[in-house]
């Protein structure tokens, strides 16, 4: 008789960002742990109607690139909906709470029990349902090993600083964390300088976590991030209390190349027309879109760069810029007059989407210009390209700064305080990236080639990140079988 499969169920809340890299875990577990009979099951809660348009047809899109992995839509609590007076991150985070009920009937209903639970980072509520069932609770942490040792250290370094909170010190001053480089507290993740109520809810998860986790899973790999690895292994960014066990077990990003040829998207047609490291490759992530004067200076400054370029345009309005679908605007409404017939015998636009990591592995592709998002920004490492960094949100700034100056893979562009980037400094970086040859441009594509091989090493069969993955997996059966949680 077959033995019954143990089921993790992966728990990402809702966000693109958020549900890519759980997609990717889930395909590692199946990989593992296929000896070990494992399944696995996607709960999502159902976003409130100002997050939801695109929604089920994400998850439609899900289902079928993934279809060894079950998903189950939670049904979104009453009391989800945004509030005028309510910042974006505090109404995620109360919405999510809210969804621990549906999410604690989901898993009694499964037959058998659930093993395992693995919830991403802004799902920390959800600890108590996994204390209740006695299930063993593991974190995915979206934003690589310096961020998560900054992210555990805050309560304590926002104590530190007394009852003025960051923004106190000044924007320009400068704060240390072990395992990080250092960061100004403008570059400090979205919310956390002005110590309102999105900072301390921020707080609140990050002092959650490492009470109730049995585990933390990273999506980086050891020789991209040496330090921070160390000091979180180290426990030196809890002092006053154990940390978690601490896996890296990325890059958990997507191999690419599963769209059979018909269905190609225009982009990499087009691109498969350019000559080798020719094409730099502008894109913003899925919230990623401009007012129209920006986006005229950046097509200004491509115009003048005289480049091959593939760029992605989103609205600046809803509901493209939150789904993720094309908007009803045209491209030539949204950029300058004649800017497309100009370019268009060494550039393309699309309109919203293009499959980012077909794009940044094309031959053709030589330099990425992105929002550091940290998907974003490992696809970029795993294809082995410059990156120019243009943050926008969340925690990117400090990702910028780890970018440019721990693992020096990427350049920053210059703005001004309210982010704003002008045509020149487009043309300057472009045509630096693309064009140059002093040392400093030959070194950067030196390390990114070497980067590039580091992370495929990574996720081979016996490199770190596999290895961390396998006692990942064991650490979760012993406690499956143990019915036990880290408490």
């Amino acid at each position: 008789m077959m033995a019954t499969k143990k089921t993790v169920v992966l728990y990402p809340g809702f966000g693109v960002g958020h549900l890519t890299p759980m997609l990717e875990l889930a395909k590692s577990i199946l990989r593992h742990g296929g000896g070990a009979a494992l399944a696995v099951a996607v709960a999502l809660a159902e976003p409130p109607a100002t997050y939801a348009a695109g929604f089920h047809a994400a998850v439609a899109r899900a289902q079928a690139a993934n279809p060894s992995v079950s998903f189950h839509v939670l049904p979104a609590p009453a009391a989800g909906e945004l509030r005028e007076e309510e910042e974006p991150l505090v109404t995620i985070l109360r919405f999510l709470r809210d969804t621990t009920a549906p999410l604690r009937d989901f898993l009694r209903s499964r037959r058998p029990p659930a093993a395992a639970l693995v919830l991403d980072m802004f799902c920390a509520d959800a600890l108590g349902v996994a204390a209740e069932l006695a299930l063993p609770a593991y974190f995915l942490f979206p934003s690589g090993a310096a961020g998560l040792a900054v992210f555990l250290a805050l309560p304590a370094a926002r104590a530190a600083v007394g009852a003025g909170g960051f923004g106190s010190l000044g924007a320009d001053a400068v704060l240390t964390f072990h395992g990080a480089p250092p960061l100004r507290v403008s570059e400090l993740s979205q919310g956390l300088a002005d110590d309102g109520e999105s900072c301390r809810a921020m707080l609140r998860v990050a002092a959650r976590i490492p009470e109730g986790a049995r585990g933390i899973l990273v999506n980086s790999f050891e020789k991209l991030e040496p330090r921070a690895m160390e000091a979180l292994r180290d426990g030196r960014c809890l002092p006053d209390r154990p940390t978690p066990p601490v896996y890296c077990v990325g890059p958990l990003v997507s191999p690419g190349g599963a769209a059979a040829a018909a269905d190609r998207h225009e982009c990499l047609r087009w691109m498969d027309a350019q000559p080798d490291r020719s094409v730099v490759f502008l894109c913003f992530g899925s919230l990623g879109a401009f007012p129209k004067h920006q986006l005229a200076e950046i097509a200004a400054g491509l115009e003048s760069s005289g480049q091959r370029f593939l760029w992605v345009v989103r609205s600046p309005h809803p509901p493209a810029a939150v789904a993720g679908e094309e908007s009803d605007e045209s491209l030539d409404e949204l950029l300058p007059a004649g800017f497309l017939e100009k370019t268009k015998d060494r550039g393309l636009v699309v309109n919203s989407w293009a499959p980012q990591v077909d794009v940044l592995r094309h031959r053709a592709a030589a330099a990425f210009v992105t929002h550091c998002g940290w998907n974003s920004t490992l696809e970029g490492v795993a294809a082995g390209v410059p990156l120019l960094c243009w943050p926008l949100y969340a925690e990117q700034k400090m990702n910028k700064v780890r970018i440019v100056e721990d693992m020096r893979l990427g350049v920053g562009m210059e703005m001004d305080g309210e982010g704003f980037v002008t045509a020149e400094e487009v043309e300057k970086k472009v045509r630096w990236v693309m064009e140059g040859d002093d040392g400093e441009v030959r070194e950067l594509r030196e390390r990114v080639a070497k980067a590039k091989e580091l992370a495929a090493e990574a996720v081979e069969e016996g490199g770190p990140s596999d290895l961390a993955f396998v006692e990942f997996l064991k650490d979760l059966l012993e406690a499956s079988h143990q019915g036990v949680v880290h408490a």
